[in-house]
């Protein structure tokens, strides 16, 4: 396997980004007036323009080249085989059948998994039904008008994210709920507003022992038992998405009630598993089927067709080209569409979970930046906040902003305005604004002499920032479905052209396990690990505090 750093396409990606640095776009877009039909692409009901970037089309020619030296589409057709690609764990990494049709023949280890995945989502919809309709009632008869998600991770980042985006598309009569810190006040203050008698709560973990999880599961059983007065209510007001049968019965959950997923799914792309549940229950099994649907049509652009057609790859290499050839260490996800305000949340864990890696497949150290951080916040808000230093800051960010054409809820007027600030923020953040602009916009306005020299500088903007435009024709289930399973594939491909394993995260195990210790310190005074001096000190002072010894 030759180094990733000794590929000639590396070299000249580091060649390549050093000289488009300096990229003057709006020079560029005048001397080529087919650049922008060039650098678009439509699929799954997704338009992407990518013009706005610093490259060329040698550029890209060598990033195409550097994803088939680094074997994107012999490692992408390894996944869709079934292929344990996750190789320190052992699995393989097949989300994607969670999606496909019925009739499809997707096998791990000799076994055909569709008509498992099948069986399951056909239980979650007839179980949906029940609620959706109200024969499903709890304990007093009632029928259920609340449901509490309660997860954590891709637990809760997944289903809550979706259930925001289809508001539109969801049942009128429940009420969607997320609990997922183990910061007490958080399911307090969703259980204030709740009636016990028509609450459902759903607890999701896999092996049903997630610390998180399982202590804000029983503090919701302590109280529903409390208010309802009975043991047997458990049975009718909880469920479970779960593969642990026998710690999933003694909470009192009905094992008939507990909807199962596999190995080969992770946390972070399991939404379309029954940890997706919270989202069939809302906007219903049909829609949920749509979301899946559309996450199958991108799955499908995705092998299909050519890298330099294909959505997931161009989003790929691009974010290499700036992270490895310009330095960029952050990406910013900016939805227009409120509904989609949940976005970037998900998409950290999705992309920073996966490719925060600094070992490679062979356990050697990356002699290069791999995963960017990934942050965002619905666009319009953003503008008032931190788009400043997406135009005049020293860092370079590229942007991905994602809007919907169609906004059933918002007026024309409304909409025209979103969506006027929307490209023009990509426009203002190309162009910038030249000295020479500056200095007649100022003169326009009546300055002139020292005051408007002294202004001068603070109104340059230098453009050339770079962003990727991602129009969807609406936001419903299937243009969601492709805009996940987009960059769930975006994501693969990083990681594939970085050499790192994007399936598992062990980064994540090292605070747990010291939280554990910890926690048994902070219980009993006489116990004490060993810690450094400044984690030791801040042990006792927490501890006082505890046991009511410490003013505060």
């Amino acid at each position: 396997m030759t180094a990733l750093t000794a590929l000639p396409a590396w070299q000249t990606l580091l060649e390549q980004a050093s000289q488009l640095k300096q990229i003057d776009l709006r020079a560029a877009f005048a001397s080529d007036p087919g650049r922008a039909e060039r650098f678009s692409l439509k699929a799954c009901g997704i338009l992407l323009d990518y013009s706005k970037n610093r490259i060329d089309d040698a550029a890209m020619a060598n990033l195409f080249a550097l994803a088939r030296a680094t074997g994107v589409e012999s490692k992408r057709s390894e996944q869709f085989a079934g292929t344990a690609i996750n190789r320190t764990e052992g699995r393989a990494v097949l989300h994607s059948a969670l999606r496909a049709p019925a009739s499809s023949v997707i096998e791990v280890d000799g076994v055909n998994v569709v008509p498992e995945v099948q069986a399951v989502l056909a239980r979650m919809s007839a179980f949906a039904d029940k609620v959706r309709s109200g024969a499903w009632l709890g304990h007093d008869g009632r029928a259920i008008t609340d449901i509490v998600n309660i997860g954590i991770g891709g637990s809760d980042l997944g289903p809550f994210m979706a259930c925001e985006a289809l508001k539109d598309f969801g049942a009128a009569a429940l009420n969607m709920h997320f609990v997922s810190t183990v910061d007490g006040w958080q399911l307090a203050s969703v259980l204030e507003r709740l009636d016990p008698a028509t609450t459902l709560f759903i607890v999701a973990s896999k092996t049903f022992t997630t610390q998180e999880t399982l202590t804000n599961a029983r503090a919701a059983r302590a109280w529903l038992v409390d208010k309802l007065g009975s043991e047997a209510a458990v049975a009718k007001h909880f469920v479970a998405v779960s593969t642990n049968a026998e710690a999933v019965s003694a909470f009192g959950i009905d094992t008939a009630n507990m909807f199962g997923f596999w190995n080969w799914v992770g946390g972070r792309y399991s939404l379309w598993s029954a940890i997706g549940l919270p989202i069939l229950l809302y906007i219903g099994p049909d829609h949920f089927r749509t979301l899946l649907a559309g996450a199958h049509a991108m799955d499908q652009h995705f092998q299909q067709a050519p890298l330099e057609q294909n959505l997931p790859v161009i989003l790929a290499l691009l974010g290499i080209f700036y992270i490895n050839g310009m330095g960029a260490s952050t990406q910013l996800i900016s939805p227009y569409n409120q509904p989609l305000h949940r976005l970037p949340a998900y998409l950290q864990q999705l992309d920073m979970e996966s490719n925060g890696k600094s070992v490679r497949l062979d356990g050697a150290r990356a002699d290069y930046h791999t995963g960017p951080v990934i942050w965002g916040e619905p666009g319009i808000n953003g503008q008032h906040a931190y788009y400043q230093l997406l135009h005049q800051g020293t860092e370079l960010v590229p942007i991905d902003f994602i809007a919907a054409l169609a906004n059933p809820k918002s007026s024309a007027e409304h909409n025209t305005i979103l969506l006027a600030n929307f490209l023009a923020q990509t426009e203002a953040l190309m162009r910038g604004k030249n000295e020479a602009e500056v200095r007649a916009e100022l003169s326009a306005q009546g300055l002139s002499g020292p005051a408007l020299e002294a202004l001068v500088p603070h109104k340059v903007f230098d453009g050339n920032r770079p962003t990727n435009t991602l129009l969807l024709d609406q936001l419903d289930p299937a243009s969601l479905g492709s805009l996940i399973a987009l960059y769930e594939h975006k994501v693969f491909v990083q990681g594939v052209v970085w050499g790192i394993n994007s399936y598992d995260q062990w980064g994540v195990e090292l605070g747990k396990q010291l939280a554990k210790t910890i926690e048994a310190e902070l219980r009993d005074a006489d116990r004490s690990g060993e810690h450094d001096a400044s984690t030791q000190a801040l042990i006792a002072y927490v501890r006082k505090a505890l046991n009511g010894k410490q003013k505060l």
